[in-house]
């Protein structure tokens, strides 16, 4: 009897049909879906970012508030290496709230008229295709979140990073993964996130293949990320992006070398450049294990921020770059002292012609003892020696936020921090002025009068964001303490007339 009506309908008006028929797969759709997920007894809903998840309330561990500065940056850097990776493609990327930077074009036709024409800066041809936050993306980018928690992370990204084809939120608890399926639901994004029960490293390691590998890794474990990284640098497709976070500061800033060195392969140092080393500690461990595989890594943005250090670095495939690794690799010399430094690279390239020589490198650039002090060096290391951080695509990072300065709640915090890591010198570690001024006990000279010396004998000076008292410089070691004496002579003799005029008054 229903497929005699139906058929009668269908003969009458097919367009009625296809209604029915739509109207019943999205009724059949919704009875095996069930209802969306909705707050149970207990929980509390947190927003963060476009980001709604579900928190059960007597387990805290799920939810750092703290690292909402370490998930907005990691949104905005995913979205400029997706508008750059989609470009090539020519596909442009939306992002909600972005101002469009705009140029004046001027009219110097004699028949136009002679007004300023303002048009978009990157004006795309009519062939090239836009995407939008929440939109599937063939062409995107595939992301993993290997160590997922509550899948807020990837939420975030689903709801406001353009440009993705999928992502992966990974987890090894089964209690973890269930609140990630539950939020997905909550959000809405199950056309972008995808929950996975699986123990991370070995999610990556099925996925070595060239054609299932990932674009984005991103690794924020509880700790030491050391036991993932071989299986990052290998699942992460060629030219494709990790973002790896340690919380494990007490290990890199020199409490536990041993530990350290068990880890990363190099040996910590209690210093006061310990931030800044333990982020070349950090590359000198990916890059070592890119190294095995005829991989190495190039450094995007490295961060020291809060109680975690913070890395994205791409990865490529190449031989001859390979070769170049121990060349950029650098073993420290530190006074127990008087904290003067020495670098001493553990390779040499030297290029002839087309060709380049690679051989070990000459050393040690230190006696026994110190010269300024006289007392002994400690020896940490080997650690990344080049750059922390790609200049050109910092700027393009902080020029987005600056065009969308409502995007994220921390948009101030990341809008300063960049600022300061565009102007860095790509020289390794840095001298603070308190330690300076305390190992010969005097009082603390100021940054700029401190920076306008070093400018004045001809080198480079620039602060550093691991440290607020921070001073980076291509200077030896020899003029800083020389303009350490030139501080110092002032004062000194102020001392000595006082106490020659108090003896006189005495007398």
């Amino acid at each position: 009897m229903r497929a005699a009506i139906f058929q009668l309908f269908a003969s009458h008006s097919p367009a009625l049909c296809s209604g029915i028929r739509q109207l019943t797969r999205i009724s059949c759709r919704f009875r095996m879906e069930g209802p969306a997920a909705s707050q149970q007894s207990g929980e509390t809903i947190i927003t963060e970012g476009k980001a709604s998840v579900l928190y059960p309330s007597a387990n805290q561990v799920f939810y750092n508030p703290v690292q909402e500065f370490n998930r907005d940056l990691t949104c905005a850097v995913l979205t400029e290496f997706a508008r750059m990776q989609l470009a090539e493609k020519g596909i442009d990327i939306v992002v909600p709230g972005e101002r469009e930077s705009k140029k004046v074009v001027v009219n110097l036709s004699d028949n136009g008229d002679d007004g300023d024409v303002p048009f978009p800066e990157n004006a795309a041809p009519s062939s090239r295709r836009t995407v939008t936050v929440g939109e599937s993306c063939p062409e995107g980018l595939r992301v993993l979140e290997g160590l997922a928690a509550s899948g807020l992370r990837s939420i975030r990204f689903a709801k406001e990073v353009p440009g993705l084809q999928s992502v992966i939120a990974n987890d090894f608890s089964s209690s973890a993964v269930e609140l990630i399926k539950r939020n997905i639901k909550y959000n809405d994004v199950e056309n972008l996130v995808t929950a996975s029960y699986s123990d991370a490293r070995l999610l990556m390691y099925n996925r070595m293949a060239k054609q299932d590998r990932f674009d984005v890794i991103d690794l924020d474990p509880y700790g030491s990320p050391a036991m993932f990284l071989d299986a990052a640098v290998q699942s992460v497709c060629d030219g494709g992006l990790l973002c790896v976070t340690c919380t494990d500061m007490a290990v890199l800033a020199g409490n536990n070398g041993e530990t350290c060195y068990a880890k990363y392969g190099a040996m910590s140092l209690k210093s006061r450049f310990c931030h800044e080393m333990a982020l070349r500690i950090l590359l000198h461990a990916l890059d070592l294990r890119s190294n095995c595989y005829q991989r190495y890594i190039v450094p995007l943005i490295s961060i020291s921020a809060d109680f975690y250090i913070r890395v994205f670095v791409r990865v490529f495939t190449g031989q001859a770059k390979v070769k170049m690794s121990a060349s950029k690799q650098t073993l420290v010399y530190n006074c127990v002292g008087c904290g003067t430094f020495h670098l001493q690279r553990m390779g040499r390239a030297i290029a002839h012609g087309n060709n380049v020589k690679h051989s070990a490198g000459c050393g040690p650039p230190v006696g026994m003892n110190c010269e300024f002090c006289r007392q002994r060096h400690q020896v940490g290391g080997p650690i990344w020696a080049e750059a922390l951080h790609d200049k050109e695509f910092v700027q393009r990072v902080l020029s987005a936020s600056e065009r969308n300065p409502k995007r994220f709640g921390t948009s101030e915090r990341i809008e300063g921090m960049l600022s300061v890591v565009t102007e860095e010198l790509d020289i390794p570690l840095y001298y603070t002025l308190d330690n300076l001024s305390s190992t010969i006990r005097c009082s603390t000279p100021g940054l700029l009068p401190f920076r306008s010396a070093l400018l004045h004998a001809g080198y480079k000076v620039s602060l550093s964001h691991a440290c607020q008292n921070a001073i980076k410089t291509d200077a030896p070691p020899s003029v800083i303490w020389d303009i350490m004496r030139c501080w110092v002579s002032p004062h000194f003799f102020f001392y000595v007339c006082i106490c020659e005029s108090f003896k006189l008054a005495i007398h």
